[in-house]
């Protein structure tokens, strides 16, 4: 007499991990922490530098934000700064995407010689320090006379070798070759292939590269800096012009500091959301 069995499910199959005690405790931990330098720059923007400078330090808001505001988007020229920052940091983004997307593709599926050698090289320029390009690069700039103009901070960052490698890493196991060979079969040619395939599956990868090549472009300081000056400032250039003076306004620079970082929460608040939905359904469809 044959008996027939069903095959059981694997243990714990369909059943929804809970996080205890301490994981909660944990992640409250580094939240708090996490949060408390963003915090304090607002407490301290809230007060006067007086009350800064007393022991203990003050640690609830004051009354004087809104004119510690003021005073930080006049002396800064931080209008000016803001616009400069989101259009330079967008197109970075955007030029770094692109590219390293379509460099990634080429080196996760494309076939042409000395492509591993060439990825190399490519890895390798990360590990040179940026300082050491300072002084070549400056020169190209100067006999450009590119000096103090935002072109001089956006061409050298238009793309990195971190997105490539990124995307090249992303695309090798979310992208299937069938899929390419199928839309070749076709007709499709290679720019094609690239809009209509390629682009719509590195799309989740793409969002989160867009994401922190943006943070990144931002926060860049140490390029700017020597490229630019307070007549045409990005915002990390317009915030050393803060607090200037026998005594520093710490204030002052803390309420443009936190003036300089909203923008960057906004854009985290807003779209957050979506990349870190386009990063779980990418790993999910890989």
């Amino acid at each position: 007499m044959s008996h027939t069995t069903t095959p059981r499910r694997a243990r714990g199959a369909g059943r929804h991990l809970h996080a205890g005690k301490f994981t909660y405790a944990v992640l409250l931990l580094f939240t708090v922490g996490s949060l408390f330098p963003l915090v304090w720059t607002a407490v301290a923007a809230s007060r006067n530098n007086q009350r800064l400078a007393e022991t203990p330090p003050p640690f609830w808001f004051g009354g004087d934000l809104f004119a510690n505001l003021t005073t930080a988007w006049s002396d800064a020229n931080l209008g000016k700064a803001l616009f400069n920052t989101v259009f330079v940091a967008g197109t970075i983004a955007l030029t770094t995407v692109v590219f390293a997307t379509l460099a990634g593709y080429a080196f996760a599926k494309l076939r042409f010689r000395a492509k591993n050698a060439l990825l190399l090289m490519v890895i390798g320029t990360m590990m040179v320090p940026p300082q050491l390009s300072v002084v070549p690069l400056f020169m190209a700039v100067a006999e450009l006379e590119w000096t103090n103009q935002l072109q001089a901070v956006i061409l050298p960052m238009m793309v990195n070798a971190f997105g490539v490698f990124f995307m090249r890493q992303y695309l090798v196991s979310a992208l299937p070759t069938e899929l390419i060979e199928a839309a070749r079969v076709d007709g499709a040619h290679s720019l094609r292939v690239v809009w209509h395939v390629v682009f719509p599956v590195a799309r989740p990868a793409m969002a989160v590269l867009g994401m922190l090549t943006f943070v990144l472009a931002w926060n860049e300081f140490f390029w700017p800096i020597i490229a630019l000056t307070q007549d045409n400032p990005t915002v990390q250039v317009a915030l050393t012009g803060l607090g200037q003076g026998y005594i520093p306004d710490e204030s002052v620079i803390m309420a443009g500091a936190l003036l300089g970082t909203l923008p960057l929460l906004v854009v985290f608040v807003l779209f957050g959301k979506q990349i870190v939905g386009g990063v779980m359904q990418g790993a999910v469809k890989g």
